[in-house]
């Protein structure tokens, strides 16, 4: 599972915390973080709090990316941009259709399923375990520049020229055959 590093080909970023209620880093996801495809899913996005961001930081990006998925690029499960920098923390379920708990301006991209939300994990069964990278990004501008329908890909590349720091849990999610 150590393969296909998605920050491996990314600048280098200062680190800094992330914690959540909901994920634990390296464990497999709760039953809420699953797609409401899968028996118990529900497609709340995590509750996050972060620290420790790099001075100069004046937004955040959040991320949701499973490297795993057989697609050739990967799955974005979810993209969040232009976090203030005063906030420090996402509450569970912020994710949802109406992005109702997200900070004012911070606003949802289409994930790969073409949802401006967050949409849980659901590995093709029998495919064996997929990661889930849960990143936020800290980022010395306070406007990201990116539209509102871009592609999380496209969010990426966008974020790499401004990135000062990068917060990272890994979940995990199989589904047997």
């Amino acid at each position: 599972m150590n393969a296909n590093n998605p920050f491996a080909r990314l600048p280098e970023a200062a680190t800094f915390t992330v914690t959540s209620a909901d994920v634990t880093d390296g464990a497999a996801w709760s039953p809420a973080q699953l797609s409401a495809g899968v028996p118990g899913g529900k497609d709340v996005s995590p509750q996050l709090s972060w620290s420790g961001a790099p001075e100069g930081t004046k937004s955040y990006a959040v991320t949701v990316y499973d490297p795993d998925a057989p697609t050739g690029s990967g799955f974005w499960h979810w993209a969040v941009a232009d976090i203030p920098a005063t906030v420090t923390e996402l509450p569970a379920g912020a994710g949802d259709d109406t992005g109702s708990g997200l900070p004012e301006g911070a606003f949802q991209l289409p994930n790969d399923a073409r949802l401006a939300r967050y949409i849980g994990a659901a590995p093709p069964a029998g495919h064996g375990p997929h990661r889930y990278f849960v990143v936020v990004h800290a980022l010395g501008v306070e406007s990201i520049g990116v539209p509102a329908e871009a592609t999380p890909a496209f969010l990426g590349f966008t974020i790499a020229g401004h990135i000062l720091g990068r917060a990272v849990l890994t979940a995990t999610a199989e589904t047997s055959a």
